[in-house]
């Protein structure tokens, strides 16, 4: 992979990377058409990161279907794909991480300790190995993008990061790998996600500037589904993730819910 990449350089293309996990949906399916609108060459990685998985998150559940993936890609005109295994990215022995203070502590970092730092490790090192020029997040991992976005600043790494506008489903629900965990009736039960979000957009839209009101009517909405608990629901600067008093100068809100056994997010950029 990194001879192949450097050949890339080496011709004076510009290589555009998208790093998945697989089980791959809509979602990725655009960040890879924007990765080519925009570079000559793009590359994309599946890994199902152990790192970012807690001991009793779904690690050995998680959706893989390698063979789709790669017609699915393969069909889209993809130039290059990694598929690494977990001996390769963390040899035995390995001892160094990659932590970006503060702001893994908060959001899905809240609730999923040692999550981020998972995230940021592997990225780091996908970032080492492929070079890219480009790199390409959705807007659904919202804490992610910021916590990703600090990591490449602090590190002076050369690469830009392209954050890509969520896609959802026809009737709004976020497109997530972990969707296909759902049963029919959750599949209908994780719409409310998008409910809160639209109904705090629509107060916002309507002039309400206090957080605290937003947050206790997109938390109003998820108590209606007696089938979805509650995990975070936040308004906060996008940067830095700390909660934000007055929307005015804008704010991400973003909300963690579980289905089930099954945990989504989503958000909105206010």
């Amino acid at each position: 992979m990194k001879t192949a990449c450097r050949q890339v350089q080496r011709e004076g293309k510009t290589l555009g990377f998208v790093p998945t996990m697989g089980a791959l949906h809509e979602g990725h399916l655009s960040l890879v058409s924007a990765a080519q609108a925009r570079c000559d060459v793009t590359a994309v990685s599946i890994f199902v990161n152990p790192l970012q998985f807690g001991p009793s998150e779904d690690l050995a559940a998680y959706p893989r279907n390698l063979e789709r993936d790669a017609q699915l890609l393969d069909g889209l005109g993809v130039d290059l794909l990694f598929v690494p295994s977990v001996d390769e990215m963390y040899p035995e022995g390995a001892k160094t991480y990659v932590l970006v203070e503060e702001l893994s502590d908060k959001l899905d970092g809240a609730s999923r300790p040692g999550h981020f730092r998972g995230v940021a490790t592997v990225v780091a090192k996908l970032f080492g190995i492929v070079s890219p020029d480009f790199a390409f997040f959705g807007q659904k991992d919202a804490a992610q993008v910021a916590v990703l976005r600090k990591m490449v600043s602090d590190l002076n790494l050369d690469v830009e990061l392209v954050v890509c506008p969520i896609v959802r489903e026809k009737d709004g629900l976020a497109m997530s790998s972990r969707n296909a965990y759902l049963t029919p009736q959750q599949r209908q039960q994780a719409l409310v996600l998008y409910r809160s979000l639209m109904k705090v957009q629509a107060a916002a839209d309507a002039g309400e500037r206090d957080a605290a009101k937003l947050i206790e009517i997109g938390k109003r909405e998820i108590a209606k589904e007696s089938g979805a608990r509650l995990d975070y629901f936040a308004i906060v600067n996008p940067d830095t993730l700390e909660p934000v008093v007055d929307i005015s100068r804008g704010a991400l809100v973003a909300v963690a819910v579980y289905v089930g056994t099954t945990r989504l997010i989503d958000s909105v950029l206010l």
